[in-house]
């Protein structure tokens, strides 16, 4: 089994590669990085992009892959819409994050890309209808300055800004990281608030999709 995985930052090969030799030995990953998705996604919109997505995915299928996974959450949607038409399971990241946290009650969503607050609101909307909550409390955050922080390659200043603002959040039952680069900031943050992140469901997820 071969899982295709498509990302918009090298930072998230090293991270998915760990957790895939701790938890799935034997799936054979196959990482495509593409960062101009997301700085375009962000100028005009996700969709703008929707054609170079199932472009890259359709490649991924042809090569062999047997399930792909998306860890852009701002492409997320847009992934999951091309895969329909494929032939295999593309999945996105954050959709089994998301699942947990609807049935966890009030949830506030920290996002350091604002491309991404949106997508992952509406990807929120979704799980809670299908759980029966369609009338979920949702609370969005920009972490100001995170962004700025990860371009320049400071990852340490990226996750302390992130678990800062993790711990600031006083009105939440769940708080969800929107991006799957700011998973490093759940064992940084010291609130007893429920801090989900998105790479280990998602590819746990992604793993039984590959296999079937």
């Amino acid at each position: 089994m071969s899982l295709a995985l498509l990302h918009t930052s090298p930072v998230h090969v090293p991270v998915f590669d760990a957790l895939r030799d701790s938890h799935h030995p034997g799936l054979v990953l196959r990482h495509l990085v593409h960062e101009d998705l997301l700085d375009r996604a962000g100028t005009l919109g996700p969709e703008a992009v929707t054609h170079d997505v199932e472009a890259l995915l359709s490649g991924a299928v042809a090569d062999g892959a047997t399930a792909v996974l998306c860890t852009c959450s701002t492409l997320g949607g847009v992934a999951e819409s091309a895969g329909e038409r494929l032939g295999v399971p593309v999945l996105r990241v954050d959709r089994p994050m998301a699942a947990a946290a609807v049935r966890a009650g009030r949830v506030t969503v920290l996002a350091a890309h604002p491309a991404t607050l949106e997508p992952t609101r509406a990807l929120l909307a979704q799980e809670a209808a299908r759980a029966g909550e369609p009338e979920r409390d949702v609370r969005t955050v920009l972490v100001e300055g995170a962004w700025e922080r990860f371009e320049a390659g400071d990852h340490d200043g990226y996750l302390d800004l992130v678990a800062a603002a993790a711990d600031a959040v006083t009105d939440a039952d769940v708080i969800v990281l929107a991006q799957a680069s700011m998973a490093g900031a759940v064992t940084r943050a010291v609130t007893r608030t429920p801090v989900l992140a998105s790479p280990g469901p998602g590819l746990d997820a992604a793993a039984v999709a590959a296999a079937r």
